[in-house]
């Protein structure tokens, strides 16, 4: 059977493509275990009351009033400008990945999706239980259910990246699928539950650009610029609106085409997605790891891990994500619901099923959201440090184990 020159040259672009998300991810990684690093050294040194200081309490204002007392200025601190300004464009850039791997990536068809999405689930479900649990009695606390339940695809893949070739390429997609449809469920769960009081006229303002990007795309425009731009003013509206702000990324990315009907060869999407990798990988998530992994270990002990806050993150990101998934990834590949992996084996499963346990980016932003008070958040930073620093490690010691026995039997 002879291959057309035209889809030989296509394969390879996506295997170029797929090569490089990797490499970011990966290197994207290791940056943010840097700057989480800096952040925890700064945060225990005299410099904390400077680094605390340029956080909070310096602001900064865009926008206007007019003269009719509308108001569109948005005013904040650094902080919030990197998690709910910054954050947005790590958003997009998710969004840009759901849609890509729904449509034509490792969750296109029904039997890709599957295995990924049931594993997911399991590994949302199970870590929310267990930190709902043990923090039932305090209503206040109670709220940062979803902590847990989330994995950081940039942390997880780096940690996969330092095995090279000893892991095989079905278990990075496999631990891709599982954090896109993880960080979908982190979506929904933010737009849900962490929504403040809605203002109905921003929510009307955020709807007309939803319409006109919806426009835009049925009608073919290919032009990055048009999206992006209402992007932006889709961001302001939602914000305004009482919406988590970050929505607003997700919501633009998903409306800029795959495919341009007068070039084949070009994806808009692919394009944005190609470009703003760096930029996130190496700009917004280290910002956002130095801003908010800053946790000052004054006065704390052994008693601060029993803390009922951080000892559920903890447990749930690190216990609850590895029963969640391996079970389910156990039970699909046993009854024959899904198939095993290829060139995979049981201790390599288990070892990406405690790679997911790597909560960190979205865990801290969750936590944020959730959570509120001095007490409270630097629980919250320790739960996800202590359950994601056990993931990483364990996970990477399972693989290399589970690479070398698979190495022998061959």
């Amino acid at each position: 059977m002879t291959i057309a020159p035209s889809f030989k040259k296509s394969s390879q672009r996506f295997g170029d493509m797929a090569s490089e998300f990797f490499r970011l991810e990966s290197a994207g990684g290791i940056i943010l275990v840097v700057a989480a690093a800096l952040a925890l050294i700064v945060a225990n040194s005299p410099l904390y009351g400077l680094y605390h200081y340029i956080l909070n309490d310096i602001q900064f204002r865009i926008g206007f009033s007019d003269v009719t007392g509308h108001d569109a200025q948005v005013q904040k601190s650094i902080l919030l400008w990197i998690n709910d300004g910054l954050m947005a464009i790590f958003f997009f850039l998710v969004g840009l990945e759901i849609k890509r791997e729904f449509v034509k990536g490792e969750l296109s068809s029904r039997e890709r999706a599957l295995l990924p999405a049931l594993c997911a689930v399991g590994g949302m479900a199970i870590p929310a239980f267990i930190y709902w649990f043990l923090n039932q009695d305090n209503p206040e606390a109670i709220r940062g259910w979803a902590i847990p339940a989330a994995t950081d695809i940039a942390f997880a893949l780096g940690v996969l990246s330092l095995l090279g070739t000893r892991v095989p390429t079905s278990l990075k997609a496999l631990l891709l699928g599982i954090a896109v449809i993880d960080d979908l469920g982190a979506i929904i769960i933010i737009a849900v539950f962490f929504s403040g009081q809605l203002a109905m006229t921003a929510l009307y303002g955020a709807g007309i650009c939803v319409a006109i990007l919806a426009a835009l795309n049925i009608k073919g425009v290919a032009s990055r610029i048009p999206y992006i731009l209402l992007t932006l003013v889709l961001w302001v509206c939602v914000l305004k609106s009482g919406v988590h702000a970050t929505i607003a990324g997700v919501l633009g990315a998903l409306f800029i085409p795959l495919s341009c009907p007068r070039d084949p060869n070009r994806s808009p999407a692919q394009e944005i997605e190609h470009s703003l990798h760096p930029w996130v990988a190496f700009g917004v998530l280290p910002l956002f790891g130095f801003a908010n992994a800053g946790v000052p270990f004054d006065g704390m002990g052994w008693h601060s891990l029993m803390d009922p806050i951080t000892l559920g993150i903890a447990a749930g990101l690190f216990i609850g994500k590895q029963i969640g998934i391996f079970l389910v990834m156990a039970f699909c590949v046993v009854t024959r619901i899904s198939p095993m992996p290829t060139g995979a084996n049981w201790m390599q499963l288990y070892g990406v099923s405690l790679l997911c346990g790597i909560g960190f980016t979205m865990s801290l932003f969750i936590g944020g959201l959730a959570l509120e008070g001095i007490h409270m958040q630097a629980s919250v930073r320790l739960g996800v440090l202590v359950g994601s620093i056990a993931s990483a490690f364990l996970g990477y010691l399972v693989l290399r184990l589970g690479s070398s026995s698979s190495d022998q039997r061959k």
